[in-house]
């Protein structure tokens, strides 16, 4: 029997010390990096059986007309979590630097509360869904912001932060590929078995939480970032500023790829609301829904990866150039799809989406990096993460309004797009030939 245990023990633990070998390399072990890794991983694969049952739930059990309400309503809900992050999340976090660990294991035990009590709801499908997903999201998208504000804590020496960064995105998209099929294994038991593997994970990603290195919590240097523009008036003598909402001290850089990454994002959350009823009521050419839903899903998830890995490779090209390229591909790709509609163009405007979402995401941490002073770093990533957040629910609230026809859909697609290049593409160039000798992305 010993012989039995010790034979059925190996396999997960060599798989176990590869992992930790991996996440760990580059010196991530010493620096605490290798751990935040590991926890993202977790939350991803945690958020990936969320999807899976809310999924099953809100959109496959009933008709397509249903279920487009049912997520009209889930859309209209989650609009909550990011118009109050916005202005809530990054000040608490200012005023609340020495509690990141805890802000992480907060979020994560809440997801955690919050799956055993949508698995009560699930197999309804009853209202009080909807509150406990509310619950869910705000949760998920609050450890994200605490996530993108602690890397720049970890970073290893002689790395740069996009490559910390796309490495730490890299996992979470391992780990989701990963829980995709073990999240539809545990629905093939019943509807809540996902939930209560969710449950599992986020009660392990609250113990890893409070595992990162001490200096996660640290606060020396840092000062909160000063996301606006002061401007200077004279009256009675004195000086009187009045700030302005906006991201303007931080440099045209960085505030033109806030524009073109919101683009961006709000083309993935078009698309993936768009698409995901579009495919259901009108799949591809000799295709079933299932099929065509799968063959989107799979182009964006790969886009998303190959983008994260062309960050990592373009070492010294210019973040301005990257962000302006990635508009301008996307921008060219939507065109096609609703010029010349069908499954080719569909498929790579998906994968397209994917890898320009990956690239300006990357290359917008680049920016930060070099443009944010070192002391206000920090909190500039809360607050630019929550802008993207809610750039992605806006692009899928709109999907949400058009009627199910493709090339209108690839029209209004184009259009999100031609936005960005329009209010960011001719400024990063311009700050591009102006020079940036210490541009990377990774």
């Amino acid at each position: 029997m010993r012989r039995v245990a010790r034979g059925l023990r190996r396999p997960p633990a060599a798989l176990a010390r590869r992992v930790r070998r991996a996440t760990h390399a580059g010196g991530a072990g010493e620096s605490g990096l290798g751990k935040l890794i590991e926890l993202h991983a977790v939350n991803s694969a945690g958020d990936m059986l969320i999807t899976v049952a809310l999924a099953s739930t809100v959109f496959f059990s009933v008709p397509t007309g249903e279920a487009r309400g049912r997520v009209a309503l889930y859309l209209a809900v989650t609009m909550a979590p990011f118009v109050l992050l916005a202005p809530v999340i990054g000040p608490l976090l200012d005023r609340v630097p020495h509690g990141r660990r805890a802000a992480m294991a907060a979020a994560m035990l809440a997801r955690a509360l919050l799956s055993l009590t949508m698995a009560g709801a699930v197999a309804t499908g009853g209202l009080e869904l909807y509150p406990a997903a509310l619950g869910v999201l705000v949760s998920s998208k609050a450890y994200g912001v605490v996530r993108s504000a602690v890397v720049p804590r970890l970073l290893p020496p002689r790395v740069w932060l996009v490559k910390a960064n796309s490495r730490v995105t890299l996992a979470g998209l391992l780990a989701t590929g990963a829980a995709a099929p073990a999240g539809a294994a545990l629905h093939a038991l019943g509807a809540r078995w996902p939930l209560y593997g969710a449950c599992a994970l986020f009660l392990l990603g609250t113990f890893l939480s409070f595992s990162l290195d001490p200096k996660v919590d640290s606060a020396k240097g840092e000062r909160p970032a000063r996301l606006a523009r002061t401007a200077h008036t004279e009256g009675t003598g004195e000086e009187r500023s009045r700030e302005k909402p906006g991201l303007r001290t931080v440099g045209v850089s960085v505030v033109r790829a806030l524009c073109a990454n919101s683009a961006l994002r709000a083309l993935s959350g078009f698309l993936t609301f768009f698409l995901a009823f579009l495919l259901r009521e009108h799949p591809f050419d000799g295709l079933s829904a299932a099929v065509s839903l799968g063959l989107a899903g799979v182009a964006a998830g790969g886009g998303n990866a190959l983008g994260t890995a062309l960050g990592a490779w373009l070492r010294a090209r210019a973040p301005e150039v990257i962000i302006t390229s990635a508009l301008l591909g996307a921008l060219a790709a939507a065109v096609t799809a609703a010029v010349l509609y069908g499954t080719v163009a569909v498929t790579a405007l998906a994968a397209t989406a994917g890898i320009v979402q990956a690239l300006g995401k990357l290359s917008l941490d680049a920016l930060i990096q070099r443009d944010v002073p070192e002391q206000v770093r920090t909190s500039a990533f809360a607050r630019s993460e929550t802008l993207m957040q809610m750039s992605w629910v806006v692009g899928g609230a709109l999907a949400m309004a058009l009627p199910l026809a493709g090339r209108l859909g690839m029209g209004v697609a184009a259009g999100l797009v031609a936005v960005g290049v329009l209010t960011a593409a001719r400024r990063l160039l311009a700050a591009a030939r102006r020079g940036t000798p210490h541009s990377r992305v990774a």
